[in-house]
C-alpha cells in the first residue's frame, strides 16, 4: 500500500500533463488534417505567412496545391493553409 502512495503523485502528474497538453494538441492535429483535405478547387484562403490567394490546382500525390495571388501562381503545401476565407466570409 505504501508504494502505491508513493507512485500517487507521479501518476497524477502524467494524467494532468495528458489532459491538458498531450491530448489537445491530438485534437488541433486531427482538424488541421481534415481542414487540409476539405479543400477545394477555388475557395479563396490565407497562408501562415500571410499570403492571401485562391487555390487553382490540387495535387494529391505530393499533398501540394497551386495558390494565384495577384503576383502570379505559387505552389504551396496543404500544411501552408492557415484559413478558407470563402467560408469564412459567406458566415458573415
Amino acid at each position: 500500500m505504501e508504494n502505491l502512495n508513493q507512485f500517487l503523485p507521479m501518476f497524477m502528474i502524467i494524467a494532468v500533463a495528458y489532459f491538458f497538453m498531450i491530448r489537445p494538441q491530438i485534437k488541433k492535429q486531427k482538424q488541421e488534417k481534415a481542414f487540409a483535405s476539405s479543400l477545394s478547387k477555388g475557395d479563396k484562403v490565407v497562408t501562415k505567412s500571410g499570403m492571401y490567394g485562391k487555390i487553382v490546382e490540387l495535387n494529391d500525390a505530393d499533398n501540394s496545391c497551386v495558390i494565384e495571388t495577384m503576383a502570379g501562381k505559387i505552389k504551396f503545401d496543404r500544411s501552408a493553409i492557415s484559413m478558407d476565407m470563402s467560408k469564412k466570409q459567406s458566415k458573415s
